[in-house]
């Protein structure tokens, strides 16, 4: 089966039965998007649905979070994976909005980068979910579900690399959407060790493509951590 023929059966698919979806992530705004969504790097979004509410509660908005002290940050959000380091960026970030952006999140892809602890994948996020952009944040699941289905090839190791084999090959009136179709199915059928392959409805074409280690560079690694 050629890979543009992958594409085509698996988006086919995802456009009948989910043809919009978006994140699970919960959030009244988009600064509290992205408060959400650095908090989600190497951790779940149910988890990050827990310690929002009464973050968000004390701290609304990019004025109040810039004028918080980083402890009291971290009391809120202790659970969270790398609680620390996300506490400081969360106090930076929302002071360079302040300075830099008039108190308003940028929509930019290189001004969302330029906050700090905000990699390339949130700010394709924020792209996509909060300003309805073409634009393929790629995490952990979309870069799984992308190498098993075959969507990319082997050489594709880095997270930017299967962002650009996606891009190119999926129309961008579909490439947010895409996101989150690839995402979700990693998260609930393509899972990472014990994958649901007998409810998958690719399994009749799937190259099943599960030991991929290899793909794994040292770039990717470092860069899913910073994401």
């Amino acid at each position: 089966m050629k890979r543009s023929e992958r594409y085509e059966a698996v988006l086919r698919h995802f456009v009948e039965v989910s043809p919009h979806v978006t994140t699970e992530l919960e959030f009244g705004s988009v600064f509290q998007l992205l408060v959400a969504t650095v908090l989600s790097a190497q951790c779940t979004d149910k988890r990050v649905n827990q310690v929002t509410p009464e973050l968000f509660r004390h701290y609304p908005d990019a004025a109040a979070m810039a004028e918080a002290d980083p402890e009291d940050v971290l009391s809120f959000i202790s659970s969270i994976s790398y609680p620390n380091s996300k506490a400081n960026h969360l106090v930076e970030l929302s002071q360079a909005i302040q300075e830099k952006f008039g108190g308003k999140v940028p929509s930019a892809l290189d001004d969302l980068t330029s906050l700090p602890g905000v990699g390339r994948k949130t700010a394709n996020v924020m792209l996509a979910v909060a300003f309805s952009k073409a634009a393929m944040p790629v995490d952990t699941h979309v870069y799984r579900v992308s190498h098993r289905l075959g969507l990319v090839p082997k050489s594709a190791a880095t997270p930017l690399a299967v962002e650009r084999c996606l891009t190119k090959n999926i129309p961008e009136a579909l490439l947010a959407d895409a996101h989150h179709w690839l995402l979700l199915h990693g998260r609930y059928v393509c899972t990472s060790r014990k994958p649901h392959c007998e409810k998958c409805p690719f399994k009749g074409f799937c190259p099943k493509i599960m030991d991929f280690k290899g793909y794994w560079s040292s770039e990717a690694v470092c860069l899913f951590a910073r994401q």
